[in-house]
């Protein structure tokens, strides 16, 4: 299995294509089928599997109709590692934004 932090971000979203299209095959769905069950159009199954190339909605559905949707839960959910991380995190709950840097004196 390729990791995704090495790849330049086409390369991602072509290997994605390639494993929807693989799932779809080991499920014997035609593109056309998926496209029905996506509520989307062939043309854009067809860009998806060759290009990775789709709106977010369309990859969610896409899951959905090939029922690996729970796959996505964990993406970009935090991993929590040690305490200090987990104090953060709970720190950041809160907010609702990101707060701008500083500038920094010159000459001080």
């Amino acid at each position: 299995m390729r990791t995704f932090n090495l790849l330049p971000s086409e390369a991602v979203c072509t290997e994605l294509g390639v494993r929807i299209k693989r799932l779809r095959l080991m499920r014997n769905l035609s593109q056309q089928q998926l496209a029905d069950m996506a509520h989307s159009s062939l043309s854009s199954i067809r860009r998806l599997e060759s290009h990775g190339q789709a709106a977010l909605v369309l990859v969610v559905r896409v899951a959905q109709a090939l029922q690996v949707a729970a796959q996505l839960d964990p993406l970009f959910n935090d991993a929590v590692q040690t305490i200090a991380q987990a104090e953060r995190a709970a720190s950041l709950a809160v907010r609702q934004r990101a707060r701008l840097p500083r500038a920094r004196k010159q000459g001080g």
